[in-house]
């Protein structure tokens, strides 16, 4: 196998998901006593956030880039970035770390396309609802068209992110309001999937709750590093 760097800690809580999930999927491919071969380099999250609020994406990129080298120089041979929003600087990352990296929408577009999705809902942080970087190759790449929320939903979904969702609080209020933006997308704008755009929003809720498709962005990831270690 060989060995992934991850880019983690935005926030913690979703990257102890990805490495229960990586390596649940390592145990089930290999056998009951194997694991993968993970490097992991734990982004501080409160100054991320500051700056994500104040728009300093170019200072984030290189926060990024300096990750992504020392997972290089550390015996990484794939890298990923356990978190959505992030991926605005995924070319970046892979520049810096002159490794594959498993893009995160890539892996997600392939799921919906398989699914015969065409009208997906994405729940996410602002930045990767707003900005093109992450709906665009999404698009592309499941011949789809991505559904944004409207005001004031979308607000409604970033806060729960931030406020909540990042420090490990799951409120059932709050699974109450994602699941009735999603009924009302339904209803009101023919949804036929949901996008788990945020690697934290499965923490609240689950394709057991919802009658379309849903794309649990992290398991999907997860499941794309596998394939590329295992080669």
């Amino acid at each position: 196998m060989k060995r992934l760097g991850i880019i983690g800690g935005m926030s913690w809580e979703s990257t102890a998901v990805y490495y229960r999930y990586l390596n649940q999927q390592v145990k089930a491919a290999k056998g009951p006593l194997s694991s993968a071969p993970l490097l992991l380099w734990n982004m501080d999250f409160a100054p991320i956030a500051r700056l994500q609020a104040d728009g300093e994406w170019d200072d984030l990129t290189e926060l990024m880039c300096e990750a992504a080298r020392g997972l290089k120089a550390g015996g990484a041979e794939a890298v990923i970035i356990a978190t959505n929003t992030m991926h605005l600087m995924a070319d970046a990352v892979q520049a810096a770390a002159d490794l594959p990296l498993i893009h995160i929408a890539d892996a997600t577009a392939g799921a919906i396309r398989g699914a015969g999705v065409k009208r997906p809902l994405l729940l996410a942080t602002r930045f990767t609802m707003e900005k093109q970087f992450y709906r665009e190759r999404v698009e592309q790449g499941a011949d789809c068209s991505v559904v944004v929320p409207d005001e004031p939903h979308r607000t409604s979904v970033h806060n729960i992110i931030y406020n909540e969702l990042v420090q490990g609080e799951i409120k059932p209020a709050s699974r109450d309001t994602y699941l009735n933006i999603i009924k009302y997308y339904q209803r009101e704008h023919g949804i036929d999937g949901v996008i788990f755009g945020c690697t934290e929003v499965g923490m609240l809720i689950s394709q057991s709750q919802i009658d379309i498709p849903c794309f649990d962005t992290s398991a999907i990831h997860c499941e794309a590093a596998v394939a590329a270690i295992l080669g």
